[in-house]
């Protein structure tokens, strides 16, 4: 399972470094420590914060931070929710404080080995919504 640095999470939150680390001290998102020091949050544990911060209106923190916008209709966030039917599936993403919803292949989510806790960009034209993998 991947795990994102307290930087990687907190960008992939829409929040500010900081804020990212008070809640980890704050034990809001669980962490563990690699072989360097470092902390990091499980992708499964990083997903279910994201849905958690999101449903709740905001961060929680106190200090609210600027909306979490898109470059060029480029939403890079954390699979959150896999659905695999035998022709079609569904991809959920939160990205900062927006919910992605995309239809697509099944063949595709498995070429791209989408799995709930992984870095992905949900990038949207018209109404059609395509996932990057990172």
């Amino acid at each position: 399972m991947q795990s994102y640095t307290i930087g990687q999470a907190a960008r992939l939150l829409g929040v500010s470094p900081d804020t990212a680390r008070r809640w980890a001290d704050a034990g809001r998102v669980a962490t563990h420590r690699d072989e360097t020091g470092r902390r990091l949050i499980d992708g499964r544990d990083l997903a279910a914060f994201s849905i958690e911060i999101a449903q709740g209106g905001g961060s929680g923190s106190g200090d609210e931070e600027e909306p979490y916008t898109s470059a060029r209709n480029a939403f890079p966030g954390i699979v959150t929710a896999v659905k695999l039917g035998d022709v079609a599936a569904q991809v959920e993403i939160q990205a900062g404080p927006h919910r992605l919803v995309s239809l697509l292949t099944r063949e595709a989510v498995e070429e791209l080995g989408l799995e709930v806790g992984m870095q992905a960009t949900a990038r949207v034209k018209s109404t059609s919504v395509h996932i990057d993998r990172a």
